[in-house]
């Protein structure tokens, strides 16, 4: 289902079942999977590609060459930069905030999110960085390091409690 008030490129692939809200702009060579939702006020850039089965809320924005993997669900107003690759099964809840640039302008890659990660609201990740499978992390963490075992990690900078 593809409402009026979107801007959509006409190279882009759209999967069966997947419904996209109002006020959306969905640049060229996006591939959308199949049961995807993507709700209102989307942005995704060029070259961004979203598995199946995924739920993706209002006022996310991608900066493209991104992969959303399947079932995974990111709440409303996040910022998923260049590069990202966010894997499997993993929930990111409201307001997460990846980078791709170091402080100087140099483009690091955007962060690789392992499968089965639960992400907090209003987290940051760093540029470059690697969360591997199963790592939690709680809201408000500024993540500037890669975590590389399954744990609870909290805090700015982000350590590992659990």
């Amino acid at each position: 289902m593809i409402n009026k008030t979107n801007v959509i490129s006409p190279d882009i692939e759209i999967g069966l079942d997947s419904k996209i809200g109002e006020f959306c702009y969905i640049h060229p060579k996006v591939r959308i999977g199949r049961n995807v939702t993507l709700r209102s006020y989307i942005e995704l850039r060029e070259d961004t590609v979203i598995g199946d089965h995924c739920y993706i809320d209002s006022g996310v924005k991608t900066s493209g060459k991104c992969v959303v993997g399947n079932n995974v669900t990111l709440r409303y107003d996040c910022i998923i930069a260049r590069g990202v690759v966010i894997g499997d099964n993993t929930f990111i809840s409201p307001q997460l905030m990846t980078e791709n640039l170091d402080h100087r302008g140099k483009e690091l890659g955007g962060a690789l999110i392992g499968k089965n990660v639960f992400i907090g609201t209003n987290v940051t990740l760093a540029a470059g960085i690697t969360v591997c499978d199963g790592a939690i992390i709680g809201s408000k963490s500024n993540v500037r390091k890669d975590i590389t075992e399954i744990g609870v990690y909290i805090g700015n900078p982000a350590r590992k409690v659990k």
